[in-house]
C-alpha cells in the first residue's frame, strides 16, 4: 500500500486545515491508519489513529477536542480535520499504516508504510 499525505499549508493561530491521506494499492479499510508529526530535532510523535472497520479513533492529549480523524472508504482516504490550530502544531505531518490503533498513539518498531509528509505551519 502507498500513502500520500496532502493539505498542509500556512495558517494563522486559531485557524483550520484539513489533511488528507490517500491510499493506493490496497483498500485502506483493511488497515489501521495513523497521523504523526515531527519537528526538527524532535522525535516523531503520534497525533491520532483510526480503525475504519470498527470506527474507533484515538488522539494525543495535545490535540484532543481540536482535531478529528475520519475515513472515507469509497475514496480510500483518511482525513485529519485540525481546528483551533496553535503555533505548537507546526510540524511535518505524516500518515502511516499502524499495527495497533489505541491510546496512546505511538510509533511502533517496524512501521514500514509511511506517506510523504506535508508541512503545517501555524503563525502566531
Amino acid at each position: 500500500v502507498q500513502l500520500q499525505a496532502s493539505g498542509g499549508g500556512l495558517v494563522q493561530a486559531g485557524g483550520s486545515l484539513r489533511l488528507s491521506c490517500a491510499a493506493s494499492g490496497a483498500a485502506f479499510a483493511n488497515y489501521l491508519i495513523g497521523w504523526y508529526r515531527q519537528t526538527p530535532g524532535k522525535e516523531r510523535e503520534g497525533v491520532s489513529c483510526i480503525n475504519s472497520s470498527s470506527g474507533d479513533t484515538y488522539y494525543a492529549d495535545s490535540v484532543k477536542g481540536r482535531f478529528t480523524i475520519s475515513g472515507d472508504n469509497a475514496k480510500n482516504t483518511v482525513y485529519l480535520q485540525m481546528n483551533s490550530l496553535e503555533p505548537e502544531d507546526t510540524a511535518v505531518y505524516y500518515c502511516a499504516v499502524v499495527p495497533v490503533c489505541t491510546y496512546p498513539v505511538v510509533v511502533y518498531y517496524g512501521m514500514n508504510y509511511w506517506g510523504k509528509g506535508t508541512q503545517v505551519t501555524v503563525s502566531s
